[in-house]
C-alpha cells in the first residue's frame, strides 16, 4: 500500500488506537508518557508517533484545527487500520461552575461545523461512543481530576462570532446562527472548540469508535474586555500543567479500552 498523500503513513504504521491533538508540536510531548514511541511520519500539519503505554498499542497523531484537517487526518488513518479515536484538545466553557484546568469530556456535539455536514446531514447526530466515553471518565477519575460530562460546540471559525451583543457582527450572527453565548450556556453546553463534531459523525458513520476530551483553559463568556473583542489571552491559563493532565488523561483512556478490549475477546 503506497502511503497516504497528506499524513504519509500506510498500514502497519498505526496502531487501532488513536489520540488525536491539534497542535503537532504535542504529539511528541503525549509520547514521551509511553514505553515506547517511534516518529513514524511527520508531514505538513500531521505528525504521527506510534508506540505502546502501559501495554496498549498507540498512536498520536496532531489534525490541526478544525474539522476539514481533522476528516483528512481520520479518513487517511482509518485507511490505515485506526480503529478507535480520542480527540485530546484544549477548549473553552459557557459555564460558570467549570473552572480553568477541568477536564471537558464529551458524549455529544452540537454541529456548527461544515465538513460534517458533507458527511452526513444535519439532522444526523454528533455522538461519542459510550464505552470510549466510560473508558474517559475513569481515566479522569483514576487521575483524581475534576471532570464534567456533556455536550461540546464544534465550530469552524476561532475569532468570528465572539463580540458582545450589540456589534454588527454579533448582530448579522444572531440572525443567522440564532444562538448567542446566553444560549450555550442555557443549553448547557459544556465546552467551545473546533473539531469533535465531525470525529464523531466519521467514527458512527464508518461504524468505529470515537470520544473526547479537553482541558478548559478559559470562559468564553468572560473574555472580552470593554471593546467587546474577543481576547483570547484573557483569563486563559495556557499552563503546561493543565495540557499534562489532558495527555495522561488520554493515554489511559487507550489503556483502559484496550484491556476492556482484550477481556472481552477472550470471554
Amino acid at each position: 500500500m503506497s502511503l497516504q498523500y497528506h499524513l504519509k503513513i500506510k498500514k502497519g504504521d498505526v496502531a487501532p488506537y488513536v489520540l488525536l491533538p491539534g497542535d503537532p508540536k504535542r504529539v511528541e510531548k503525549v509520547a514521551s508518557y509511553w514505553d515506547e514511541a517511534k516518529l513514524v511520519a511527520d508531514n505538513r500539519e500531521y505528525v504521527t508517533y506510534t508506540g505502546t503505554y502501559k501495554g496498549a498499542p498507540i498512536t498520536c497523531t496532531s489534525t490541526g484545527i478544525g474539522c476539514p484537517s481533522t476528516s483528512i487526518a481520520m479518513e487517511e488513518l482509518a485507511r490505515c487500520g485506526a480503529t478507535t479515536f480520542i480527540r485530546i484538545g484544549t477548549c473553552g466553557t459557557f459555564q460558570d461552575h467549570i473552572n480553568n484546568g477541568d477536564i471537558a469530556i464529551f458524549d455529544s456535539a452540537y454541529r456548527m461545523d461544515g465538513a460534517s455536514h458533507i458527511y452526513a446531514p444535519g439532522p444526523f447526530p454528533a455522538v461519542a461512543s459510550y464505552d470510549v466515553v466510560s473508558a474517559c471518565v475513569e481515566a479522569v477519575n483514576n487521575l483524581n481530576l475534576k471532570g464534567h460530562v456533556g455536550t461540546t460546540r464544534s465550530a469552524d471559525t476561532f475569532y468570528a462570532h465572539h463580540s458582545k451583543p450589540g456589534s454588527s457582527f454579533n448582530d448579522y450572527w444572531q440572525s443567522n446562527w440564532k444562538h448567542t453565548w446566553e444560549d450555550m450556556k442555557r443549553l448547557n453546553i459544556v465546552a467551545a472548540e473546533m473539531e469533535a463534531s465531525v470525529i464523531f459523525v466519521l467514527a458512527r458513520v464508518w461504524g468505529l469508535r470515537a470520544g473526547g476530551v479537553s482541558v478548559v483553559l478559559d470562559n468564553v463568556c468572560h473574555v472580552a474586555g470593554e471593546s467587546g473583542k474577543f481576547d483570547p489571552q484573557t483569563g486563559i491559563e495556557h499552563s503546561d500543567h493543565h495540557i499534562d493532565n489532558l495527555n495522561r488523561v488520554g493515554c489511559e483512556a487507550i489503556r483502559i479500552l484496550y484491556e476492556n478490549d482484550m477481556k472481552n475477546k477472550n470471554k
